[in-house]
């Protein structure tokens, strides 16, 4: 079960850094370009709100285990992005864009067992 987790942890930073991390630094125009139709009507300052959020929580899947300083934060950021999927998943059907609904239940399930994995079945101790 360790071993799954850490697995699901380092998927699931890559993923929220990369897509966190072009929301941050791509014009919002090439961001539809490649894709995220939701910045269509969703504010710019908001697009990068979710962006920071996302890598801070890709950060916080794996730093506060990795150094096992203050790891109880590994559950709660995975919790945390799993609100975020729901409620991307949300605005995406709201839209009319079912087929963006996908990743979102893959990610935000994800989020869920690295959330109740690390609280429940092996949690990371930290350092004594």
């Amino acid at each position: 079960m360790h071993l799954a987790l850490w697995a699901a942890q380092a998927l699931l930073a890559l993923a929220f850094l990369a897509a966190g991390g072009m929301k941050l630094s791509m014009p919002v125009d090439q961001l539809l370009a490649n894709g995220m139709t939701f910045v269509a009507y969703t504010p710019e300052p908001l697009v990068r709100f979710i962006g920071a959020s996302e890598v801070a929580g890709a950060l916080g899947l794996v730093l506060p285990s990795a150094l096992r300083v203050a790891p109880r934060l590994t559950p709660l950021a995975a919790a945390l992005l799993a609100v975020v999927m729901v409620l991307a998943a949300g605005a995406h059907l709201t839209h009319g864009e079912a087929p963006m609904v996908v990743p979102n239940v893959v990610l935000g399930g994800l989020s869920a067992f690295v959330a109740w994995g690390r609280l429940r079945r092996a949690p990371i101790l930290p350092r004594a």
